[in-house]
């Protein structure tokens, strides 16, 4: 019986030929971890006996999600992690102003097909959009993985998820995740990989494709996965990144379940308040009023999604009594959508631009909800007290959708506002 393409990198990974089931022990090529649970991982590490990382080119720290600091307490982590990287010789720490890990990473060149990424954060998975197996651990897990360079997991089934057709105007991925989502639920692929695969993943931009496999975990899933083809290649020698090797599953590969849809006649969708997976089609509630909207995280901080969100703000304004909060995801990002006027014409409309960081999307320190308002984000979580007060709503959308509500002051169809 052949291997998904999971199973082929774990079994790399492990030295052993690894099945769904089986439980092995796995070398890391990768670990990324943010400021919220660095001290944490390093604290377990030293409980294990060890005082030095297996390997500081290895390990990547951030300072994203308090960023730059808001409190005397924040102040003293970052200080704490700038020490440990000094100490460790750790190389790779990327300080307040680089931006999301994951978009960071994603834009480097670190991640490559085939690789085991470990993260001490949830969204990890994002990296499956590279053709890597990558996964979140808790912080006692990272810190076993600092000590040693390996992490133990059981080999997860494999979901595969083919989708075809052509997206209509105004819908995107994010679109497409959350369909998915509604449909399986949040539960629907605990510990699996996801494999997104078909004619719409193969025409899809890896912008897109991180979107996908950021929001894996939003279902359950251990991670989520693209097989490696010629979008890779082309994305990660533009990083200039060479010799890529894709890593793809075999023929024969054994699904545990397989799932089709069909995007030609998607329409913009919506996951409600407060589940991920109360996902309805924008009709079923357009009008309802907003007082915030967000636009960014790593789901949705690319410069593709703060053109997107341009392409309906030109020309117009942000309605008055609304904030529109625009975070980009990293640094680069920043500087190409300065660079190309998309800022300005953000700024123009009425959007309030942040520095790169996580922004509001976990509620950190900065766009926080009061009691009783409502948000709409471009982000991947919306439980209660998620981006602040536990009597606050919030809604997930596409950065179209976020855009046109900004102008309207409540949920918008953005078909029904797009110029020509």
């Amino acid at each position: 019986m052949g291997l998904t393409v999971s199973e082929k990198i774990l079994s790399r990974a492990s030295g052993v030929e690894a099945h769904a089931g089986e439980i092995v022990k796995a070398k890391v090529d990768l670990a990324l971890i943010p400021d919220l649970t660095a001290l944490l991982s390093f604290r377990a590490m030293e409980e294990m006996g060890r005082d030095r990382v297996w390997d500081p080119a290895r390990v990547f720290l951030f300072l994203d999600h308090v960023a730059p600091a808001s409190s005397i307490r924040a102040a003293a982590i970052h200080r704490e992690v700038r020490r440990l990287a000094e100490e460790q010789g750790i190389g790779n720490l990327y300080d307040v102003e680089a931006g999301v890990c994951h978009q960071v990473l994603a834009e480097s060149g670190h991640v490559r097909p085939g690789m085991l990424v470990v993260g001490a954060d949830s969204h990890t998975c994002t990296h499956g959009a590279l053709g890597a197996f990558a996964t979140g651990l808790g912080s006692t897990d990272m810190g076993a993985v600092l000590a040693t360079g390996r992490t133990w997991l059981r080999v997860p089934e494999t979901i595969r998820i083919t989708v075809e057709g052509a997206f209509p105007p105004m819908v995107t991925p994010k679109d497409l995740i959350l369909k998915i989502i509604g449909e399986l639920g949040a539960e629907g692929a605990s510990y699996r990989a996801v494999e997104y695969a078909g004619g719409t993943i193969r025409g899809m931009d890896t912008s897109g494709r991180l979107t996908l496999c950021n929001m894996t975990v939003e279902m359950g899933g251990k991670a989520g996965i693209v097989e490696p083809d010629a979008e890779t290649i082309r994305y990660l020698n533009g990083l200039g990144v060479r010799g890529v090797e894709p890593v793809r599953g075999d023929p024969d590969a054994r699904y545990e379940r397989e799932y089709r849809f069909e995007v030609d006649e998607l329409e913009p969708q919506v996951s409600c308040p407060d589940r991920v997976d109360n996902v309805r089609p924008i009709g079923d509630v357009e009008g309802t009023p907003i007082d915030q909207v967000f636009i960014g995280s790593c789901t949705n901080g690319r410069v593709e999604d703060l053109e997107a969100a341009a392409s309906i703000l030109r020309g117009r304004r942000v309605r008055r009594g609304v904030r529109l909060l625009v975070v980009p995801a990293s640094r680069e990002v920043y500087r190409r959508a300065l660079k190309t006027g998309i800022l300005e014409a953000l700024a123009d409309a009425g959007a309030l631009i942040c520095n790169p960081s996580c922004g509001p999307c976990f509620g950190g320190h900065i766009g926080i909800l009061a009691d009783g308002e409502v948000g709409l984000s471009t982000s991947n979580r919306n439980f209660r007290g998620r981006q602040g007060s536990p009597d606050a709503r919030v809604y997930l959308a596409s950065p179209y959708v976020a855009a046109a509500s900004a102008i309207r002051g409540a949920i918008t169809d953005p078909r029904g506002v797009h110029k020509p």
